[in-house]
């Protein structure tokens, strides 16, 4: 039976996106990975699935974790699951039916192997960033100045396009806004994606679009990051949060993770020992940080909680200032720590 399961769980993850697209129909495409809820097929963000990959071990594709609960598997529990069955005969004689379905390539995968540069890959988003140029008297630093941001020393994550394209998610005309582009990189410093924000053409606000954030590339374990890696540094989930929370510590380098998801799956730098993590107030924000807290333990990393009163800590900044923010935030930081990153002055 072990073997039949893991045979059956090698043929579904070379059909990872169909499969995903059948049982997990509430969700959708990001990048390299499918998003959704749960496994069982609730709308949201929680879940991802990798598309791509090697057939086993590390980042195979197939392979999904919910950030929310900590549960993991692979296609085969995604089909259990969904369908509430109970007997592996019932799942295997369910997969071995889908398997048999003639079913198209999908578009995007087969561009993967034809092109050099396919819509969403790595490629893609290093061309997007080549394309864009920095947000120095740019409509970008209108919008975050409009967020309350305006410590924007080492922000050379951040560029600005002033006509990036954007696809609605219901296929309809493909538009042009202007975009705050930030760079996903790795631990090595090699850009790996990219974090669109379509603006408003007055600065004040995002683009008046369903979807005005999108990501693009590959993700999941990498960050878009302010400030060298260090033995200290911060984590959180968005962009805006991560920057007005290097308001209150400038000198603490900083990586904004984009997603619930991504936050509990991010890496650790080699030199890390203490990771500050900016919890967003919500479930799956919740379930990040316990996430990143047990595997950071387990590395060996001593992690601290920082929570914002709303939301996120941008909507704090926004609404009570930046003083205010400095009051909630000291206590949580250690008195070593205080000095080195608290009071430090940009250059």
């Amino acid at each position: 039976m072990r073997s039949s399961a893991t045979e059956l769980a090698h043929r579904l993850a070379r059909e990872a996106e169909a499969v995903c697209r059948q049982y997990l129909s509430n969700g959708r495409r990001v990048g390299s990975y499918w998003i959704v809820g749960d496994v069982r097929n609730t709308p949201g963000r929680s879940m991802y699935v990798r598309l791509f990959g090697p057939e086993s071990g590390k980042g195979a594709a197939g392979k999904w974790t919910d950030s929310a609960t900590g549960e993991h598997g692979d296609l085969l529990d995604v089909i259990r699951e969904s369908l509430g069955l109970i007997d592996f005969h019932d799942v295997a004689d369910e997969a071995r039916r889908f398997l048999s379905l003639p079913r198209p390539e999908p578009e995007l995968q087969h561009r993967a192997y034809t092109t050099s540069a396919p819509t969403g890959s790595p490629e893609a988003a290093r061309r997007l960033i080549a394309a864009s140029r920095p947000i120095h008297g740019t409509l970008v630093e209108t919008y975050l100045r409009h967020r309350c941001i305006d410590g924007l020393h080492d922000a050379r994550a951040l560029r600005y396009h002033p006509r990036c394209f954007h696809r609605p998610d219901d296929d309809g005309p493909t538009q042009t806004w202007p975009a705050m582009i930030a760079s996903v990189t790795d631990l090595g410093g090699l850009v790996t994606g990219a974090h669109r924000t379509w603006l408003d053409p007055s600065g004040i606000g995002k683009a008046p679009i369903e979807t005005p954030r999108k990501a693009m590339g590959s993700l999941l374990g990498h960050a878009v990051r302010f400030g060298p890696s260090s033995d200290v540094m911060g984590a959180g989930e968005g962009i805006e949060t991560m920057l007005s929370l290097r308001m209150v510590l400038p000198g603490l380098p900083m990586m904004a993770a984009l997603s619930a998801a991504h936050l509990s799956a991010i890496l650790f730098p080699d030199t890390l020992r203490r990771l500050y993590i900016a919890r967003d107030i919500d479930p799956a924000g919740d379930g990040a940080v316990a996430t990143l807290t047990a595997r950071a333990a387990a590395a060996g990393i001593e992690t601290i909680p920082l929570s914002p009163r709303l939301g996120d800590f941008n909507e704090d900044l926004v609404a009570f200032g930046l003083d205010d923010l400095r009051v909630l935030v000291r206590p949580r930081i250690t008195t070593e720590d205080v000095e080195r990153f608290f009071l430090a002055v940009p250059l």
